[in-house]
């Protein structure tokens, strides 16, 4: 049975007021798939760049192509060649030159995400909850 997923609003008292900060909730690599492209669609028509923060091949072009995604708005990057994850997700959140930043399910933290100040930013931060193990070795190859 195919399960949905859902985007939620961070329901945590301290980041009830961040409307632009969405909780990711998936259910396998199939869902969590969908879910990524969905979300970088809706993003793709957005004025500003996207930025993914993921493990190594996470998303290929032919997969960006299948869905219409212009990949000439989207930057990925690989958590591996990041040197401060933190500092990372500030900039884009504030720099205004994203629409949005996506973050892969285990790239930050409950208190990561909690220190995220989005009160003056107009990009959205869209978090993966972690309940399945990825990457998604079968879809992205």
């Amino acid at each position: 049975m195919l399960h949905t997923s859902t985007i939620l609003k961070a329901s945590a008292a301290d980041l009830s007021n961040q409307v632009n900060f969405n909780i990711v909730n998936t259910y396998d690599e199939a869902t969590t798939s969908l879910e990524l492209m969905k979300i970088l669609g809706f993003c793709n028509s957005k004025a500003g760049w996207t930025l993914l923060i993921a493990p190594a091949q996470t998303i290929n072009k032919s997969m960006l192509d299948d869905f219409g995604i212009d990949i000439n708005k989207l930057l990925v990057l690989k958590l591996k060649d990041l040197i401060n994850l933190e500092h990372t997700l500030d900039c884009a959140l504030h720099n205004g030159n994203f629409a949005a930043v996506i973050t892969w399910p285990g790239i930050l933290s409950a208190r990561q995400m909690q220190q995220r100040s989005l009160n003056n930013s107009e990009t959205a931060l869209f978090c993966f909850k972690e309940v399945c193990k990825l990457p998604m070795s079968g879809v992205a190859h």
